[in-house]
């Protein structure tokens, strides 16, 4: 087992992973930039390294600062946690050059599944549905079109190497698709540099379906349930929960299996999340792998019982993927992320100090969160304050137990996502689980302002 892990990363998964260390009696590094001197995980490490100025590029994603920082204190592991660079085959290769155990996948794993055309190819070789599409990259706007008109519409434009729905176009028709390739092309170059583009067809109102991997240095890989990740804005997840209220236990076994092959396809180490799609027949097909923890594993961790932190941490320490008999999900758990939002004005983010914190508690709720009274939410990094996590006998309870709690929840000083949140959970259509990705599109939110709800 390792003796000291250091934590490339910050907020409440940097936090997150301390609290899992200290639990397998390892000591822990965390790293920080000069915004960051006062965050909980700096004060919960056992040592502190301050990596740079607040510019993720200057400290977080600053790699040799990093590597430094791991000599000084003698670490002999890194965790990147999600986010930053914990998809970055470079800094998975130069921790293993540098002596370091890298407690995420190889750099050919993670470049293989990183290249979402690539990994598209990987996944249907080893027999996992994968959605109908052109397979490799695009060779321009000409043959984007060709390729549509062959596939039929609507079909979606995406970036090999995007990710939170970046290089992403939807075209329904034939006139937008020279005019959406160049645009996806544009925006993928910017943000990811590479222009690389692959077209699928598009997967009229799909569930947003992930499956929970973990997976030994001995070819030995399981499966922990699925994930209910629909609702989301621009991409990006707002509330998740396990299982899912589409998901039946013969479909769980059937896309399990599937994750699985994926898993022992590429000879994955450690957790994994595999992301599916799935229609209204329950047929599902392979969108992606993310080669590291989710923000949501924990609705996984509260109906399996299983710290899938520990056990990444003991996958990668060589120790063998435990041995699951008549696999069942236990109950049911329900994760809001908590973010400083405005939802009234298109989720603008809302930084600044908490002038007062309480977070919820009672039976089945957990809090996973850096924040406090006083804390000032930088500018620098993504707005997620923290999350919510319930659990209960089923997806009803749930329900009832995560209104209590985010009632029970105040954040004074930024705008949150609390009270859209509060709106959700009331939702017919959400709470009789009939939703799809498009919720959010036509969910109608109407939030009085402060002066009204006072009279």
């Amino acid at each position: 087992m390792f003796k000291k892990v250091l934590i490339a990363n910050r907020g409440e998964i940097a936090l997150r992973v301390i609290r899992a260390c200290h639990e397998l009696d390892i000591k822990t590094v965390a790293v920080y930039s000069t915004v960051d001197e006062l965050s909980l995980h700096v004060k919960f490490a056992d040592e502190a390294v301050c990596i740079g100025p607040p510019q993720s590029k200057d400290s977080y994603l600053n790699i040799p600062r990093i590597i430094a920082a791991g000599e000084i204190t003698g670490a002999d592991a890194i965790h990147p946690g999600y986010g930053f660079l914990s998809e970055s085959a470079q800094f998975s290769k130069i921790c293993k050059d540098n002596g370091f155990a890298f407690l995420g996948p190889s750099p050919d794993i993670i470049d293989s599944m990183g290249n979402k055309a690539k990994a598209k190819q990987t996944m249907k070789l080893a027999g996992v549905p994968v959605v109908p599409g052109g397979d490799g990259i695009l060779d321009g706007p000409e043959d984007a079109l060709d390729k549509a008109n062959a596939m039929g519409y609507p079909v979606m434009l995406k970036a090999s190497a995007g990710g939170g729905g970046r290089g992403m176009r939807l075209v329904k028709d034939p006139k937008d698709v020279i005019a959406a390739y160049k645009s996806a092309n544009q925006e993928s170059l910017t943000a990811f540099g590479n222009g690389d583009i692959y077209i699928e067809k598009f997967i009229e109102n799909p569930r947003h379906i992930e499956v929970q991997i973990l997976a030994d240095s001995f070819g030995k890989a399981i499966h922990l349930g699925e994930r209910e990740c629909s609702i989301q804005r621009r991409h990006q997840k707002l509330i998740e929960e396990s299982p899912s209220p589409l998901v039946d236990e013969h479909t769980r076994k059937k896309i399990g299996d599937a994750a699985v092959a994926g898993a022992k396809a590429v000879n994955y180490i450690g957790v994994g999340t595999i992301e599916f799609l799935m229609d209204k027949n329950k047929n599902f097909f392979f969108m992606e792998m993310n080669t590291r923890i989710q923000v949501e594993h924990p609705v996984t961790e509260m109906v399996t019982g299983i710290d899938l932190i520990k056990q990444q941490i003991k996958m990668h320490a060589g120790e063998v993927c435990p041995s699951i008999e008549n696999f069942q999900l236990r109950g049911h758990s329900i994760e809001c992320r908590i973010n400083a939002e405005d939802p009234s004005k298109d989720f603008m983010p809302f930084p600044g100090e908490i002038k007062n914190f309480h977070m919820p508690g009672g039976k089945g709720v957990r809090v996973d969160s850096h924040a406090y009274a006083g804390y000032v939410i930088p500018t620098y990094y993504d707005s997620m304050i923290g999350k919510i996590i319930v659990h209960a006998k089923n997806r009803d309870r749930a329900i009832i137990r995560m209104q209590r709690a985010l009632e029970e929840t105040i954040i004074d000083g930024p705008k949150t996502t609390i009270p859209y949140q509060m709106a959700i959970m009331k939702d017919e259509v959400f709470r009789k689980g009939i939703f799809d990705t498009s919720f959010l599109e036509t969910f109608n939110y109407e939030i009085k302002d402060e002066e009204e709800q006072e009279i």
